[in-house]
């Protein structure tokens, strides 16, 4: 068994509320994506960044430091790990360019079923707790006043 993290913990402030979601890794699926996402999550990159396209009954897309959809982390792409688990209500995949194989940071949580991302876009996890903060964020292609990640941890 290794000590890789099984959770990650968003601290989400929608403006309304604030409080804590907790999104279940599954490096069954994507083991390079969730150590990325991990990695980044215990170096504090999250932190303070904001939900910059949040589309209703589609997702909610975040992880870009500058919060403008454009930018990632300084560490290289990653290759693709496609699997053939569903992009459903909770799903967390990567975000990517028109190159599979340029996720980096940012990532996308679904709001409702969006089966025609299957087979395209890297799942790497799913929320099990706090689905209602990820539904009150901002809605927006950016938000007004955007949602943030207050703090990421992976436990």
């Amino acid at each position: 068994m290794t000590d890789q993290a099984q959770t990650l913990v968003f601290t989400i402030d929608t403006g309304d509320s604030q409080g804590d979601v907790t999104i279940g890794l599954r490096p069954d699926l994507a083991p390079n994506h969730v150590q990325r996402i991990a990695e980044l999550a215990n170096e504090g990159f999250y932190d303070g960044v904001v939900f910059h396209r949040v589309i209703p009954g589609f997702m909610a897309q975040g992880g870009d430091p500058t919060g403008t959809g454009t930018s990632g982390s300084s560490k290289p792409n990653l290759k693709q790990e496609f699997s053939r688990e569903p992009h459903v209500r909770g799903v967390c995949s990567m975000a990517r360019t028109a190159n599979p194989d340029s996720a980096n940071s940012q990532f996308f949580i679904c709001f409702d079923d969006a089966r025609f991302l299957d087979n395209q876009y890297t799942v790497w996890g799913e929320v099990i707790d706090g689905m209602d903060l990820i539904d009150a964020l901002p809605k927006g292609e950016p938000p007004r006043n955007p949602g943030k990640i207050v703090k990421a941890r992976a436990e």
